[in-house]
C-alpha cells in the first residue's frame, strides 16, 4: 500500500508542478522570441556604436561592451523605430514616404508580390467587411471539427454563380502561418467576434474565449451571405 500510494503522490506532484511551470515556460519562450527578434533588427548598428562608447571611457562606460546591454539597447531602439513608424503613418509626410517606398518595392519582381500580398491581407483584417462577417468558423480539417478563420474575399463559382469565400485559417500559437480554404458561404458559421478577440483566442490556444460559441451554420435556402459584422 505504501509504495503505490507514494508513487501516486509523486505522479500528482509531478503533474501539478508541470501544469504550474508550463505557462511560465511558454511565456518565457514567447518573450524570448520577441526579445531576440526585436533586438536582432537593430543590433548590427548598435553593437559597433556601443563598442566605441566603451572604448572611449573604459572605466565609466565599459559596461556598454556587455552583450546583454547591447541587446537591450537594440531592442529599445527597434521599439522606438516601430513607434516612430506608427506616428509617421498617421502624418502626411509619413504617408508620402510610405507611398514612395511602395512604388520602389513595386519595381522589384519578387518583393512586390510578397509586400503587396501582405499589405492587402493586413488592410483587409483592419477594415470592416462589406456584407460578410470577417471572423467565421469553418469545417476544418473535417465536418465534425471547427476552425477559426478570417474571410478575406467572397467570389462566385463559375457556372452556378454560388458564393464562395476565401478563408484564411491561422495556426496556434503563431497566426502568421496557416491555411487558405475556399468554402461555400452557406457552409460558413458566422460569429460576432472582432479580429482582436479571434487573435486572442488563437494565440492563447483557446484559453481566452467567450462562454458561448456558435457551431452549426445558420439554415439557408440556397447560397446565402453570412451575417454582417
Amino acid at each position: 500500500m505504501t509504495a503505490p500510494s507514494t508513487r501516486h503522490r509523486l505522479q500528482r506532484l509531478f503533474l501539478t508542478g508541470l501544469l504550474t511551470l508550463l505557462p511560465i515556460w511558454l511565456t518565457w519562450v514567447v518573450i524570448k522570441f520577441v526579445f531576440v527578434l526585436l533586438s536582432g533588427l537593430s543590433k548590427p548598428w548598435v553593437e559597433p556604436v556601443a563598442q566605441r562608447v566603451a572604448a572611449a571611457e573604459p572605466r565609466l562606460l565599459g559596461w556598454f561592451a556587455d552583450d546583454w546591454v547591447q541587446t537591450t539597447i537594440a531592442m529599445v531602439a527597434t521599439l522606438l523605430v516601430i513607434l516612430l513608424a506608427g506616428w509617421l503613418a498617421r502624418r502626411v509626410v509619413g504617408q508620402r514616404l510610405l507611398s514612395w517606398f511602395e512604388a520602389l518595392v513595386a519595381r522589384v519582381p519578387l518583393a512586390n508580390m510578397i509586400y503587396g500580398s501582405a499589405r492587402k491581407l493586413l488592410d483587409i483584417l483592419q477594415t470592416k467587411p462589406d456584407g460578410t462577417q470577417r471572423v467565421v468558423l469553418i469545417d476544418f480539417p473535417h465536418s465534425q471539427m471547427k476552425s477559426v478563420g478570417f474571410v478575406t474575399r467572397v467570389m462566385r463559382e463559375a457556372g452556378s454563380g454560388r458564393e464562395l469565400a476565401a478563408v484564411y485559417v491561422p495556426t496556434t500559437p503563431n497566426p502568421t502561418s496557416g491555411y487558405l480554404e475556399i468554402v461555400p458561404v452557406e457552409k460558413i458559421t458566422p460569429t460576432d467576434w472582432t479580429v482582436d478577440q479571434a487573435m486572442s483566442f488563437i494565440i492563447s490556444g483557446g484559453a481566452v474565449a467567450p462562454e458561448t460559441i456558435p457551431f452549426t451554420p445558420p439554415a439557408s435556402s440556397g447560397p446565402a451571405t453570412a451575417a454582417k459584422e
